[in-house]
């Protein structure tokens, strides 16, 4: 049931922001909380599963899978940008009286990925300058140089920038691979208002190895939806 409650909780407790999206949202989790209910079982707030009757004492912390330590730094990338939208969640939903933190553009999701990673990887340069591209040059977001590695992150801002977020990352991956240090790139979208409609064809026109005589790198993207 712990386990349980941990898939359900990002999904039990965050509501859409969108009323587009809102009823469709409440559908679902009445579905959810119904299949629960058949076999006996009901959902608490922050990820609790527990017997129908049972006690809820709010004082006993909700038992947790711990994460085993990361083999590589992709293993831990995986859960950290997969996680990003969870650790958004009790910053800007934070206790009454204590001012919530909002993100509402790239640099804020910047250093919060950056702050996530910074436990774990010691040398983490943001902003370094890529080399000069038809005319040019861009500065990374976050450079990982041990591993070879760059962050990208992009926040969708309307439906128009949704539309040429794929025409952006293009021109970063052409600055991108000539930088010697970047073998790897990893592109994160956060989509706070589910205005990007098509993720999967994005992925698919953007992900892979990037080659040409002056650099190549790997890219890897992802899209967080709020």
């Amino acid at each position: 049931m712990a386990v349980l409650g941990t898939i359900l909780e990002e999904f039990m407790d965050l509501p859409p922001r969108d009323q587009e999206h809102l009823n469709g949202w409440q559908d679902k989790r009445s579905r959810i909380e119904a299949a629960l209910e058949e076999n006996g079982l009901r959902y608490y707030r922050f990820g609790r599963v527990l017997p129908q009757g049972a006690p809820l004492d709010d004082s006993t912390p909700k038992t947790t899978v711990a994460p085993a330590k990361p083999r590589a730094v992709e293993e831990l990338l995986e859960v950290v940008v997969r996680g990003l939208r969870r650790a958004m969640h009790p910053l800007t939903h934070r206790r009454k009286g204590v001012q919530s933190l909002a993100f509402g553009n790239e640099y804020d999701v910047q250093d919060l990925l950056h702050a996530m990673l910074r436990p774990w990887i010691s040398d983490i340069r943001p902003e370094e300058f890529t080399p000069s591209y038809a005319g040019s040059s861009t500065r990374m977001d976050l450079l990982l140089p041990a591993h070879g590695l760059v962050i990208e992150t992009k926040i969708i801002r309307d439906r128009v920038h949704a539309k040429r977020v794929g025409d952006e990352l293009i021109i970063d991956i052409d600055h991108y691979r000539k930088h010697p240090d970047c073998r790897r790139l990893w592109c994160v979208i956060y989509d706070p208002d589910h205005l990007i409609t098509n993720a999967d064809g994005l992925k698919s026109d953007l992900e892979g190895d990037r080659s040409a005589k002056d650099g190549n790198c790997h890219v890897r993207l992802f899209v967080i939806a709020g």
